[in-house]
């Protein structure tokens, strides 16, 4: 029996005038550098994401779309696969309203409908060629690349990643990983990232951090409960945050720790792209006109000056790719 496998993916309303209103009354906390305007700003393509999953994934079994409480005015809420979720839904009122993903991502757990199995999608991840349930779940259990790589501080985002990979050596050493199985580790679907695993195992008994390629990430929502009953001090002091902080910890600890109990399958390091539209809108069109890889991430940053120009560019291909409308849309 095949395990019933769900979408989830955030969005926000960067110009609805209340929510600009609610965080401009809190925005004195933030860090400018982890909650840039760019992190909020509308590129236009959400409905090529529904369009993308309709086309290559017709096999999800729910699309779970979690926001403030707007939705998009070309949105078809009553398509039978979709979920509207609020975040007064499913997060506890003390952590709201909040203007981070790290609390929106820490509660998926308290969301009763959603199904054990889910990959979690941000707006600008959109499967680019057909994928089945087992690109994501193999008998129940995720698929991941477990690649270990040294993690670099400087600032920014980072400072979460390094919070994350201090609480995983908590639990784990690398040489009780390894016991989880080497050849989940060692891997030749790892490709030339494989030599990162053989560079780091002759001296590093400390994990000092992992690969991350920022593409969609296969969860066991069991896999959420057990993180929170080991470090939900840790964890409410992150939700308690309105915005990032370089205190936070983030969902990928959830990733972290599937990697280290050996709870993945191995799938091939180029199944997913991450794209900087800074400097690689160009190789980033080409992908999605060629379908190169099965998922992939366009991210924004607040060094893309020619937004518009960019916006355009990235508009014109995916509407090249996905030139009719989906039952997801009005």
């Amino acid at each position: 029996m095949l395990e019933k496998i769900d979408f989830v993916v955030t969005w926000v309303d960067g110009n609805d005038p209340v929510w600009l209103a609610s965080k401009t009354k809190y925005a004195k906390e933030a860090n400018v550098v982890l909650n840039s305007d760019a992190r909020y700003r509308d590129w236009e393509i959400f409905k090529y994401w529904f369009r993308s999953v309709e086309k290559y994934a017709p096999w999800v079994n729910k699309v779970f779309l979690i926001t403030e409480g707007h939705v998009p005015d070309w949105l078809n809420i009553e398509n039978p696969k979709l979920v509207h979720i609020k975040h007064s839904d499913y997060i506890e009122q003390q952590y709201l309203p909040t203007f981070s993903a790290n609390p929106i991502e820490w509660a998926y757990n308290k969301i009763p409908e959603l199904s054990e199995y889910f990959v979690n999608f941000n707006d600008d991840m959109f499967l680019n060629s057909s994928v089945k349930p087992s690109d994501f779940f193999s008998n129940g259990v995720p698929r991941d690349c477990g690649i270990f790589s040294p993690i670099v501080p400087n600032g920014g985002i980072v400072s979460m990643v390094l919070n994350n990979v201090e609480i995983i050596n908590k639990y784990f050493t690398f040489s009780q990983v390894l016991k989880n199985g080497v050849t989940k580790y060692f891997n030749i679907k790892y490709g030339k990232h494989l030599i990162k695993n053989i560079c780091v195992s002759p001296w590093m008994n400390n994990i000092l951090g992992f690969y991350d390629n920022h593409i969609p990430i296969s969860y066991k929502k069991s896999n959420f409960e057990k993180i929170w009953q080991l470090e939900e001090v840790r964890i409410r002091e992150t939700c308690s945050n309105k915005f990032r902080t370089r205190d936070d910890i983030t969902h990928w600890l959830v990733r972290y720790w599937q990697i280290c109990k050996g709870d993945f399958v191995p799938r091939e390091v180029d199944f997913g792209r991450h794209y900087n539209l800074l400097d690689e809108i160009d190789v980033a069109i080409q992908a999605i006109e060629q379908g190169k890889y099965k998922v992939i991430c366009l991210n924004d940053g607040d060094s893309v000056a020619n937004f518009e120009q960019c916006k355009t560019r990235i508009l014109n291909a995916l509407e090249k790719k996905y030139p009719h409308k989906s039952s997801f849309e009005k």
